[in-house]
Parts: structure tokens; sequence; C-alpha cells
């Protein structure tokens, strides 16, 4: 067999999230219609657009502190200025490149170069993207009585204990996914390890929960923002929930940073709460346009100030022992 024929061949699948991504937004606008769309986006406010893009600037900050702090609980001390660079980069290879994490693996793979315990430096990415996406379905499950329509049956109090007990119910899985995983197989011991130490130690679970419950209300507000950027008079409390859901949806790495996710689930959300589907479909475009310009102008500055490299750091060893 020739050298050819034994070389890897790339693979497609970033190719078919993007692929999906087309078909899925095609699809909305054939349903949803071209003219409903743009009779809801031509009512567009520039006030309230610009509010959006300026708001996603901490949104960045936040998520670059809570990766430093995460980090540094590991043993692998990194400077915000730096870590708030990769995270620029991280999104923006994030919005341009399929599946949504390929910035992610970018960070930690630049970030693991810089120390010897190149574990710690994956498991920190890891950590702080999984931390997050629970407290951002925590919140969901929470808010879910307070949803227009969708929350009616849950709007009394076993509805309310019953959405509190989903959320444990949540978070138990998943520490017992991570545990009987981790009896069979080292690496993921590791990794749970690494999470217990860096989410739920005592030095740890406030500042990941109030730096993740922060992030979670940044995208709340930006994406209010993009509603009242279109005329949208509904409530932000009625809003809030619907939202949460969409972000939820958003978290799904099976299309080009989200597109035709995104605006699949606002469509079939705003529908159950009884709301104009175009409504819910050009608030979600708006969104992921804001999201992609905020990306791109973290990637303008940091190619306007490049910084010194980082010195490597001399972390323990990756043994689990």
């Amino acid at each position: 067999m020739s050298a050819i024929d034994t070389a890897p061949r790339p693979s497609r699948a970033p190719w078919l999230r993007a692929l999906a991504s087309v078909l899925l937004l095609a699809g909305l606008f054939a349903w949803v219609g071209p003219s409903s769309l743009l009779g809801v986006l031509e009512t567009l406010s520039i006030p309230w657009l610009l509010f959006a893009l300026v708001l996603s600037v901490p949104q960045v900050l936040l998520s670059a502190w809570r990766w430093q702090f995460t980090t540094g609980l590991l043993g692998m001390p990194l400077p915000l200025a730096h870590a708030l660079r990769e995270y620029c980069l991280g999104n923006v290879l994030n919005q341009v490149l399929p599946g949504g994490v390929a910035g992610d693996l970018t960070r930690a793979w630049r970030h693991a170069r810089t120390a010897s315990a190149t574990r710690a430096a994956w498991h920190a990415v890891m950590i702080e993207r999984a931390a997050g996406q629970l407290v951002l379905l925590a919140c969901a499950l929470v808010a879910l009585p307070w949803a227009p329509s969708i929350g009616v049956e849950f709007r009394n109090g076993f509805g309310q204990n019953l959405t509190l007990g989903m959320s444990g119910i949540v978070l138990a899985l998943f520490a017992a996914a991570v545990f009987f995983a981790g009896r069979m197989l080292p690496a993921v011991a590791w990794f749970g390890r690494d999470f217990g130490q860096a989410v739920f130690s005592r030095r740890a679970w406030f500042p990941q929960l109030l730096l993740s419950l922060a992030l979670v209300g940044s995208y709340v507000v930006v994406y209010l923002c993009c509603a009242r950027a279109l005329g949208v008079g509904t409530g932000a409390l009625a809003l809030a929930p619907l939202i949460l859901w969409v972000l939820v949806a958003m978290a799904v790495p099976l299309s080009l940073a989200g597109w035709g996710i995104r605006e699949g689930a606002a469509a079939g959300i705003w529908m159950l709460a009884d709301l104009p589907v175009a409504q819910g479909v050009a608030i979600s475009l708006l969104y992921g346009v804001v999201v992609l310009v905020s990306a791109l102008a973290g990637a303008f500055l940091l190619l306007a100030c490049p910084s010194p490299p980082v010195a490597p750091v001399d972390v323990a060893s990756d043994s689990p022992g």
C-alpha cells in the first residue's frame, strides 16, 4: 500500500456542520417567509444595536477572567491580559470555523505549550466551558415557570419545586457520570478530580458561580437589546426565560457557530410561547450578527496590539497520584 493510501484524510464533519447551518437557515426562511423576516428587520434601531455591541465587550473579559481563575486553581497561573487575548482569538475561531469549539481547542493547545502539565491546560478549558453550561442550564430550568404560555403549568408551588428538583437531578447525574466513568477510565478520574478542585472546592465554588451567573446575565441582556433594536415590546421578564433556552440550544456543536440551530430553537420556543415566530427568528439572527461583529472586533485588537509570549510554567506532573 502506498504512502498516499495510508495518509489520514481530513474529516468531513466540520463542513457537514456548515452545510447543516445553511440548510437549517434556508428551511427557516422558506417556512417563516422572507417578507415576514424583512418586515421585522427593517425596524432596526441603531442605538439599541450599538448598545448590544458595547455590552458584548465585558462578556469576553468575564470569560477570560473565569478561565484565568480556573487555570490558577489547577496550578497554572495565567496573566489576565494574556488570557483576554487568547479568549479573543478563540472567539474568532469559534465564529468562523464549523463546530463552535475550534477556538476552545486552540486556546487549550496554545496554553499547553507554555506548561509542563498539558493535561491541566486542556482540563482548564473543558472545566471553564462545562461549568458555564451547567449554570446556564440551571438558570433555564429555574426560569421555566415564568416563561409565557410554556410555564403556565409550572407557576405554582409544585411546578417551581419540580423545576428546582430537575436542576438538582441534572447536577447529580453529571457528578455520577464523572464518578462512575472515573472508576473505569483513569483519564476521566483525573478530569473529575480537577473539576472538583476548580469548581466545587471551598475557594472555587462562589467565584465560579458568580462569574458564570454574570456571564449568563450579560448574554440575556445583549439578546434583550437585540429584541429592543427590532422594536419588540414584550417584557424583559417574559422574554428572559425564552432567551435562556435559545442559549442552551446554541451549545449543541452541530453547526457553524450556532447558526441555524439558534434560529430553529428560537422559532420553536417563540411558537410555544404564542409569540410571532418571525420575530423570534429575526432577534436570533441579529444576535448572531452582534456576536460575530464583536468577535471580529476582538480579532482586530488582537492584531493591533501584539504581546510578548508567556514564559513557560512548571507545574505538577500529569500523573494522577
